[in-house]
C-alpha cells in the first residue's frame, strides 16, 4: 500500500530561523521543500518594496489558485514529505482557506524584540503587519479550529537552545523518525533557495548547521519598540502552546 504523503507548512514570521530549518527538513532522506510559495503573489498584491520585487514575482508567480494546488498536492521527486516554508504575512485575506486542511500546519515563532531589530536592519519604515505576528496569530486560531486539534509550535529560542532533542520531538509529533542528518548541511546556495536569498540569506549560507543561541542586546528606537510591544500579546499566545522538549 503507498505511504501517504506528509505536507508539512511550517508557518513564520520573517527575521526567524525558518531557512536554517527548511536547510534541515531539505537534507533528509525522504523530503522535497518549497521556499515561500506565496512571496511572488504576496508583492504583486502589495506592491511593497522588498528588494528584487520585479525578479521575486517572476519567479514565484501570481496564480494563488494553481501555487496552493501545488501546495496541497503530491510531494515533487517521488518523495514522501513535501516540506513548505511559509511566511504568515503573505496568506493575504482574498486566498482561500480549504487548501490548508491538506496540510499539516505548524508555527515558528520568536519574540517580537528581536524580530523587529533583524527586520528594522534591512528594510525601514516597517509596521506590524510586516512581522506576521497578528496573522501568524489568526492563522493559529482557524487551524486550531477547523481541525480540532492545537498544532505543534515551536519557538525559536527553545529549539536553539536545545536543537537535536527539538527535532526529535517535531518528529514524533509528526510521525517521523528522526534523521541526524537534519543537523548539519554544506554551505553556500541552494538551487531550492527562493531568488531572494542574496538579500537575505547570507548567514544561512555561511552556515553549516545550527548556530548555538546567544543572547544580544537590543536597542529599539521607541516607534520601533511600539510594534514590539503590539505583537507581544500575538507571541505570548502561541508560546502558551509550544513544543517542550524531552531528553
Amino acid at each position: 500500500m503507498p505511504v501517504k504523503p506528509l505536507r508539512i507548512a511550517m508557518w513564520s514570521g520573517p527575521r526567524n530561523i525558518s531557512t536554517a530549518l527548511m536547510r534541515a527538513w531539505e537534507n533528509r532522506s525522504d523530503c522535497s521543500i518549497w521556499d515561500e510559495p506565496l512571496y511572488g503573489y504576496y508583492l504583486s498584491r502589495t506592491d511593497l518594496p522588498h528588494p528584487g520585487k520585479e525578479e521575486i514575482i517572476a519567479a514565484q508567480g501570481t496564480d494563488w489558485r494553481s501555487i496552493v494546488a501545488r501546495c496541497a498536492g503530491s510531494p515533487p521527486d517521488q518523495k514522501r514529505v513535501f516540506y513548505q516554508k511559509h511566511m504568515t504575512l503573505h496568506l493575504l485575506p482574498e486566498i482561500d482557506r480549504q487548501w490548508l486542511s491538506s496540510l499539516t500546519n505548524c508555527f515558528l515563532i520568536r519574540e517580537p524584540e528581536p524580530v523587529v531589530a533583524s527586520y528594522a536592519a534591512v528594510r525601514d519604515d516597517l509596521t506590524l503587519e510586516d512581522i506576521g505576528f497578528v496573522q501568524q496569530a489568526e492563522l493559529f486560531d482557524y487551524v486550531t479550529r477547523t481541525s480540532g486539534e492545537i498544532p505543534l509550535v515551536i519557538d525559536s529560542q527553545d529549539f536553539l537552545l536545545n536543537p537535536v532533542p527539538m527535532l526529535r520531538g517535531i518528529c514524533n509529533r509528526l510521525g517521523l523518525e528522526f534523521e541526524m542528518s537534519m543537523m548539519s548541511w554544506p554551505t553556500g546556495p541552494r538551487e531550492s533557495d527562493g531568488v531572494w536569498g542574496k538579500y537575505w540569506y547570507e548567514s544561512v549560507w555561511n552556515s553549516s548547521g545550527f548556530s548555538a543561541y546567544r543572547e544580544k542586546p537590543l536597542a529599539l528606537e521607541s516607534r520601533q519598540q511600539s510594534i514590539a510591544d503590539l505583537a507581544r500579546p500575538y507571541y505570548e499566545e502561541l508560546y502558551k502552546h509550544r513544543l517542550i522538549h524531552q531528553e
